[in-house]
Order: C-alpha cells, then structure tokens, then sequence
C-alpha cells in the first residue's frame, strides 16, 4: 500500500473511516492516560479527526502527522483557524495555538522535529497500515516519542474474508510489537455493530501502554 492509495481516498472522499462525532472510546478511556492540562498528544495518520477538537477543547496540546494535504486543510478550516505553514525538512509544518500538524510521510519525522510528548493516540493509524509497514511504524513510535505512554484502538477480524484496511491487528501482533517495553492492558473490547464495513464479524479493542523501559 502506497501514499497514492490514501491521496485517492481522500480526493474521492471515501473516508469512512472518519467519525463525524469523534470517537466514543477516546472519551471513555482517556483519562486513564492521567494526563493534566497542557500536556501534548501526538495523533499519528491523524486525518482530519474530530477527536483533536476534543482535545484541545479539554486544554490539551496536539500533535498529528497526516499525508493528505486535503485532510490537513480541512482540519484547520473546521476548526475555524489560520495555520502558519512553513517546511520542516521534507515535512510541512502547519501550526496554530496548541495544534502542530506535520503534513507528508511519517517516516520522516524523527524525535527533533516532533519534540516531548506525554501520550500517543492511535486510533487510525496501526489498523491502517499492512504487516510489513506496521513494523516499521511501530519502531518509529517507540524512538521518536521515547516510549510515550499510548492509548491504542484496533480491529480484530477473520482478514481471510476482508482484507482491510482497516486490518486486523490481534492481541499477539500488538504484543510482538510493544511488549518489550510496555505493560500492556485490553480496557475494552467490543462487537462492531453491523460487522466490519459490513462484511465480516469484528471486534474494536483498546489497549493502554504503560512504558516500562528498563525491564529487563
């Protein structure tokens, strides 16, 4: 899967993978992140999520990284302010009070350009990508954010009859990625109404990652 998989979806708008009301789970489970006022939450594949309006009206600071452009702008124009845009290697840096949105591939941000953050929010972004790239990515998250604590949303489904995205993350694979360095807990698990797009039977599970990084 390549960026012109993600630029034709979001110029065709097939997005259903975007939540007009932002993402009940989020609400549900945040606050076991025990995070305070200010703290910064790094949104990986953000899009243009209604879950950072959330945030920021909860008095934190976000993050994002996203490789629609269009997505990006939306984002900014539905939050009803003007983004300050200026490159930042071969990233755009779009910015206004307590949002920093880098626009471009993912793979090229790195601890620098992304700075301290206190938790990392993935709802979009691990589901999305296949096996190979979620290695990749995985890694990524653990150097850039050095082991940010996480609050993790996947799909658990019979991929033989769908083949995503989004994909079928399941407990094993999530634990191969993390476990050396995080305890972590399944908070909740439950049916996705209607079935996956659909299609097949699945489950939206939600992880919390506590970083444990000297464990032996």
């Amino acid at each position: 899967m390549d960026a012109e998989f993600w630029h034709s979806r979001w110029s065709a708008k097939e997005i259903g993978f975007h939540q007009e009301q932002g993402n009940p789970l989020l609400k549900a489970h945040f606050s076991q992140l025990a995070l305070s006022a200010g703290d910064r939450v790094f949104i990986p594949l953000c899009g243009k999520t209604k879950d950072i309006a959330w945030l920021l009206a909860n008095n934190y600071r976000v993050v994002g990284a996203e490789l629609s452009e269009i997505a990006v702008k939306e984002l900014f124009a539905e939050l009803g302010v003007t983004a300050q845009v200026k490159p930042v290697g071969k990233l755009l840096h779009y910015s206004a009070s307590n949002i920093d949105i880098y626009l471009g591939d993912i793979f090229e941000l790195n601890a620098e350009i992304l700075q301290s953050v206190d938790a990392i929010y993935d709802r979009a972004a691990l589901v999305a990508l296949p096996f190979a790239m979620r290695c990749k990515y995985t890694q990524l998250l653990k150097d850039i954010s050095h082991h940010a604590q996480q609050l993790v949303i996947c799909f658990e489904y019979d991929q033989s009859v769908h083949d995503g995205p989004p994909f079928s993350v399941t407990k094993k694979e999530l634990h191969d990625h993390y476990e050396e360095h995080y305890a972590i807990a399944c908070v909740e698990r439950i049916a996705v109404a209607g079935g996956l797009k659909g299609q097949v039977k699945a489950e939206e599970v939600v992880y919390l990652l506590r970083p444990e990084v000297d464990r032996p």
